[in-house]
């Protein structure tokens, strides 16, 4: 295809930046030759930051990038660079933080003006392409901008140093709230948290707050795992309430399998379509310990289901889970997955009538005059209700279901971001870990070996070196702190798993290489960026649990795992200590903290030292997993491995022993998973 325009952003390997490339903009990617080039020619510098399956990323590109006149006033005034926010997430963080400072909201596309030397002045989100929801035009903003750099200059760069230096004291004082606060490490605390928590709580539709609702996968977890340990069985209920209204919604592709970002209404009903690798990966990681605990065949079916759209949609031939899905196909969102009453009649005949009963759809449609397919009342009611047979209709219904699949197969898909991230990859690693530990089927746990395999042979460069992003055969950019954590948390459920101690030695290898490039010794948190990279106007340190868990309370949770395992008691007391140093903000802001409050509640009730040593240990491996047991460490060997103190000193029978520690004070052995339940109540 001839293309009129072309720009550097052709020599990149993000889908983001390719969509770029031959926008009449004359992009770069962020790099030392464009900042360069604002500095030769004293301009302000763009920053335009998104991500592939970003909807107002790609309508801002349409509306005001792909527009000649826009193109040349941005060219001949500032030098303009485009960025992959899921490539350099360093950078996105520094820029968001700044926009979220100067306008009180974020978001993307996010386009932030710099100094030449890389300082912020300005900036925001979507801009439209005349003035409209209260927001001025993008070349009302562009002329602004340019006449305010032309004609007071000294302003602008006083404006972007004090600001880049409030960002500085901010990064550094976050992290001195709340210090020294180990007499929260109580059960009061863990009440006080979850009460906090449940103050948001959707009673009727689950979830939390007011849309759009996200899953929160961390408040349901940490829900999960009080309401089990306390008997407090109001949390419990709620966080099963949350993932049943998620897994009915249209947030679930109920044909297909797999989640969306989040729902636009409190029912969970209207997506924004597109599906992200870490809220899939997270979402099975809750629904499995969900499985572990009520033993529900729902949560089953829908780990399943999901894991099987991730394997045939999101993963590569050579074993690297892929981005994400856009939320678009054909220029309108949730095209792909939204169905008219009559395409459903003509497909699936006399079988239509009672599958639109179940997935409620009508001739008018539930969502702007289409179907987004959802489940109002559960299959068990359902049959009961109508008088049916309850395995006979779910028969006719996945039989229902796989029509309408082959159809929606031949559709236009949504487009597929390509790029295979380090820690999204460990994320979903260990996702198919916990799906194989609550369900037993091995085949999820020869995915996360293979998985990986391919990291180790894709992600690497050198003695210890680790890269972020790999595509088309290449990997660049030093891995980023969550990358690496997120790693070490894979290797630790690899571990578990599979009982090969190898992947906690590399576990503890990755470990002392975070402490050495990143660790600030002040604090004893953790930077985003490593020692050595310059790139970045300053090094971040993130602490709170949005989307993703932060790569300080990974690490965290890596250092008591890691130091029980090791008998490394630094290692144990600065998880410790980080933990104490955010301990109030944990209390008072649980929702922010989720992944923190679940470390926290591991602290105070202790962890569970679980060894299993005999010839046959792997034999009994897959039964004790399926057990919840939330705050436990599980080692098997089939021979002594003296390097491991929870293996020294044990018997190593014919028939494996399974022992039950704490502090590595054992009780007596037991031989098998009903007895160790007994000793663990």
């Amino acid at each position: 295809m001839n293309h009129k325009h072309t720009n550097r952003l052709i020599d990149q390997t993000s889908p983001y930046l390719l969509q770029h490339a031959h926008n009449p903009v004359d992009w770069f990617p962020w790099t030392e030759e464009a900042l360069e080039k604002a500095r030769r020619e004293d301009k302000p510098v763009l920053v335009s930051i998104g991500y592939a399956a970003c909807h107002w990323c790609h309508v801002m590109e349409k509306e005001s990038f792909e527009n000649e006149d826009v193109a040349a006033f941005m060219n001949e005034h500032f030098v303009n660079i485009k960025i992959d926010r899921e490539e350099r997430p360093d950078i996105d963080h520094i820029y968001m933080d700044a926009v979220q400072s100067m306008t009180g909201s974020g978001g993307w596309p996010l386009n932030v003006f710099l100094t030449p030397d890389g300082k912020p002045f300005y900036g925001g989100t979507y801009f439209p392409p005349v003035k409209a929801y209260n927001r001025s035009s993008w070349m009302e903003v562009l002329m602004a901008i340019h006449e305010t750099y032309k004609n007071r200059k000294d302003e602008v760069k006083g404006q972007a140093e004090n600001l880049t230096k409030h960002l500085q004291k901010t990064n550094a004082l976050e992290l001195h709230r709340g210090e020294n606060n180990e007499e929260l490490f109580n059960e009061k605390t863990l009440d006080e948290i979850a009460a906090n928590v449940m103050k948001t709580a959707d009673k009727k539709w689950g979830g939390f707050g007011r849309p759009p609702k996200f899953p929160q996968t961390f408040s349901i977890q940490y829900l999960l795992r009080y309401g089990h340990l306390t008997g407090q069985l109001e949390c419990l209920r709620h966080a099963l309430l949350s993932l049943d209204k998620m897994m009915y919604g249209g947030l679930y592709d109920q044909l297909g399998g797999g989640f969306a970002r989040y729902s636009t209404d409190e029912e969970w009903l209207a997506p924004h379509f597109e599906k992200m690798l870490y809220d899939n990966a997270l979402l099975v990681g809750v629904l499995a310990e969900a499985f572990q605990l009520t033993e529900d065949r729902l949560y089953f079916q829908v780990i399943n289901e999901t894991l099987g759209f991730v394997v045939r949609e999101m993963m590569s031939p050579e074993g690297g889970f892929y981005s994400a899905l856009d939320a678009d196909s054909e220029g309108v969102e949730g095209k792909f997955y939204t169905w008219s009453k009559d395409e459903i009649d003509a497909i699936l005949g006399v079988d239509s009538a009672e599958f639109c009963d179940f997935f409620d759809v009508s001739a008018g449609g539930n969502w702007e005059h289409t179907n987004i397919l959802r489940v109002k009342t559960p299959l068990h009611r359902f049959a009961k209700d109508r008088g049916l047979n309850e395995d006979e209709l779910s028969g006719r219904l996945q039989a229902s279901k796989k029509k309408l699949i082959a159809v929606r197969n031949r559709r236009v898909r949504p487009q597929l971001d390509d790029k295979i991230l380090l820690g999204w990859n460990a994320l979903m690693n260990v996702a198919f870990c916990k799906a194989f530990e609550a369900t037993g089927d091995v085949f999820y746990k020869e995915i996360a070996i293979k998985n990986a395999v391919f990291l180790e042979n894709s992600f690497t460069s050198g003695e210890n070196e680790w890269l972020h992003t790999y595509k088309d055969g290449k990997a660049k950019y030093p891995a980023f702190l969550d990358d690496l954590a997120y790693l070490v948390s894979a290797y630790i459920h690899l571990q578990e798993i599979t009982g090969d101690t190898g992947y906690l030695l590399k576990a503890k290898k990755i470990s002392d290489w975070i402490i050495a490039n990143f660790l600030e010794e002040e604090t004893a948190f953790f930077f985003f960026t490593g020692k050595n990279q310059r790139d970045v106007i300053f090094r971040k340190k993130e602490i709170y649990d949005a989307a993703i868990p932060s790569g300080n309370s990974t690490m965290a949770f890596n250092l008591q795992y890691l130091g029980i395992v090791f008998n490394r008691l630094e290692w144990r007391q600065q998880a410790c200590n980080l933990v104490s140093s955010v301990a109030t903000v944990i209390s008072n802001y649980p929702t922010s903290f989720g992944n923190w409050a679940c470390l926290l509640l591991q602290q105070i009730f202790g962890v569970t030292e679980i060894a299993v040593t005999g010839k046959n240990c792997h034999e009994i491996l897959p039964g004790l997993l399926k057990n919840y047991i939330p705050n436990r460490i599980i080692q098997a060997a089939a021979v002594p491995s003296p390097d491991f103190p929870l293996l020294r000193d044990k018997d190593y029978p014919e028939q494996s022993w399974i022992y039950v520690c704490k502090d590595y004070a054992c009780t007596a052995p037991v031989k098998d998973i009903r007895e160790l339940k007994l000793l663990l109540k």
